[in-house]
């Protein structure tokens, strides 16, 4: 089972991810802060990390650049899920250490999309 750390600080947006990925066969593993997020990628090694941008604590550009200088985390993908579509943000969220970049709204099968081809082994149901 694929496992998804999704970081995400907005509950209505947690619970509907969470629920939905869920349905679809992920086990979902939750943070609601940037440090919550570091500490679970090293801690709970998921395939695939979702990280909101705008976090409390540690903001999601910071906490991406720490899960990818750690050792135990940083072949860890991770697809920034941010507000910030301007111009510039998707570059400076991979710069970050993203390896993709959604922007919100999510759009539900977009997203699956690009967990299934950044996750070792896809879960599909």
């Amino acid at each position: 089972m694929t496992r998804v750390l999704l970081v995400e600080d907005h509950e209505e947006i947690w619970d509907f991810l969470s629920r939905r990925l869920k349905r679809r066969g992920y086990d979902v593993i939750l943070a609601t802060d940037g440090q919550q997020a570091v500490d679970k990628a090293r801690a709970e090694r998921p395939d695939v990390i979702l990280l909101d941008m705008n976090l409390p604590i540690l903001d999601g550009w910071t906490a991406a650049g720490l899960i990818k200088s750690s050792p135990e985390s940083a072949r860890v993908p991770i697809i920034a899920l941010t507000a910030h579509a301007m111009s510039g943000d998707k570059e400076k969220a991979l710069a970050a250490g993203c390896d993709d970049y959604h922007a919100k709204p999510v759009d539900f099968a977009r997203l699956l999309t690009q967990i299934e081809a950044l996750a070792p082994s896809s879960a599909t149901a």
